[in-house]
């Protein structure tokens, strides 16, 4: 008997961006296509400038592409308006980023509601937020505004915050590039965690191996070019993914 096949979450076919700067034309992605499966931990990995974030923004909805289509769930983002796209990005996209993001006013609980208050969500479920910020490890935090939290606890709160509305998907922009190592692996483990226990997805944006070996996946980015994908399940240290991925860039070199 054949097993179910795994649901496709998001698409990006044919997709391009192209940026103005002055007289100069800047194309950041050239013609990428990718998928992302239902429950995939998937890292994008890339040296700066490669077009990573770029493709990152391109996929959660922060901007639109020259040419191309994306979708998330089958829902093709270009065909929403701005109003309608802001909704469903609320409601469907999580985001995490390497800055935090939250809002130094507000408690860490408060930032962590923010996006069900943007949503224009009135009522929350206390218990399923109680269980959430034990999830993350932040229960005994949430009274503490940002400046009374260390940079783990921050993005703690931040992937909570990504998590509170259930999104289909979770992308990440580089999330242990404000920590020290000890608390980036921990922040690492945790989104393993949440993919295998939640069945979460994620996509994580890094340039770091210690980072992307965490992944099911990983997508080399190249000169705004997909130039390879591959499982890790080989590369069960950051070392050999590492070599891996410089034989990969590498033969880029080679043949440009």
């Amino acid at each position: 008997m054949n097993e179910p096949s795994t649901p496709t979450i998001t698409t990006v076919r044919n997709v391009s961006k192209v940026y103005q700067q002055g007289d100069r034309t800047v194309a950041a992605l050239h013609d990428v296509n990718l998928s992302i499966q239902s429950g995939a931990f998937v890292a994008v990995m890339g040296a700066s400038g490669s077009g990573k974030s770029t493709l990152l923004h391109l996929m959660s909805g922060l901007t639109q592409p020259t040419s191309g289509d994306i979708s998330v769930e089958g829902q093709s983002l270009a065909a929403l308006s701005d109003l309608q796209l802001t909704r469903f990005r609320r409601r469907r996209i999580g985001l995490v980023f390497q800055d935090f993001n939250l809002i130094p006013s507000l408690t860490a609980r408060d930032n962590l509601l923010f996006p069900i208050h943007a949503a224009g969500i009135k009522q929350c479920d206390e218990a399923e937020i109680d269980a959430l910020a034990t999830r993350l490890g932040i229960q005994d935090r949430l009274n503490h505004r940002p400046d009374a939290l260390s940079g783990g606890e921050r993005q703690r709160v931040a992937i909570g915050r990504s998590l509170i509305t259930n999104p289909a998907i979770v992308f990440a922009d580089e999330p242990t590039g404000s920590l020290d190592s000890v608390t980036g692996q921990t922040i690492c483990r945790l989104l393993r965690e949440l993919c295998d226990q939640q069945q979460r997805t994620v996509v994580v944006v890094t340039h770091e191996p210690s980072v992307a070996v965490w992944a099911d996946q990983i997508v080399v980015l190249k000169d705004g070019a997909v130039v390879e994908q591959f499982p890790t399940g080989e590369f069960r240290d950051a070392q050999s993914l590492a070599a891996h991925y410089q034989q990969v860039i590498g033969a880029e070199l080679a043949l440009s």
